[in-house]
């Protein structure tokens, strides 16, 4: 895994081999990073990124200047990861929870500008993560929810639903 740009530009993270993630491609997330760009002052969006993984979405937040990263987990192993990666790339704005996403979310009191979700492809019940969000009122004014998800899911009835983008096998739909 790459960091794409940023202070960190062309970094090159290795996890170990034994964490249970699946990091976004380099391809796809250089497409997300120039919608996202192109949609908001990275520079002043707080964000938050759920089933952060290795922390791929997290480090390219922080790395173009995001103010403020909430990055979740339940995975200790990928949690203990993030927060030597952190440490080592000086990232003070990144704050790193070991938490079910679920969980946190139903307790979730603050509002961000981004939400990025990326949750096992085979997770059963991805359609509530943007039920809960909006049932929360989680997003800030003109916020946006991005959910990354494999090609057997459809957002598009969703009410918040906004648009979908597809790089190669990564799926992204986008709800405001």
């Amino acid at each position: 895994m790459r960091i794409i740009s940023g202070t960190h530009k062309s970094r090159r993270i290795i996890a170990p081999n034994n964490l249970p993630t699946r990091p976004t491609t380099d391809y796809a997330k250089e497409g997300l990073f120039n919608l996202i760009g192109n949609e908001f002052n990275i520079e002043e969006a707080d964000v938050l990124d759920l089933f952060a993984g290795i922390g791929g979405i997290t480090f390219e937040f922080a790395s173009r200047g995001a103010k403020k990263v909430v990055c979740v987990d339940q995975h200790s192993g990928c949690i203990n990861f993030i927060k030597k990666t952190t440490m080592e790339l000086k990232f003070s704005q990144i704050r790193i929870l070991r938490n079910d996403a679920y969980r946190y979310l139903k307790k979730c009191d603050t509002q961000f500008k981004i939400i990025f979700a990326d949750p096992p492809y085979d997770l059963k019940n991805i359609n509530q993560i943007p039920e809960i969000i909006f049932e929360k009122n989680l997003l800030k004014e003109n916020g946006m929810l991005i959910l990354e998800h494999d090609r057997n899911w459809d957002f598009s009835d969703n009410p918040n639903f906004s648009f979908h983008k597809k790089y190669s096998n990564v799926n992204f739909s986008f709800l405001e």
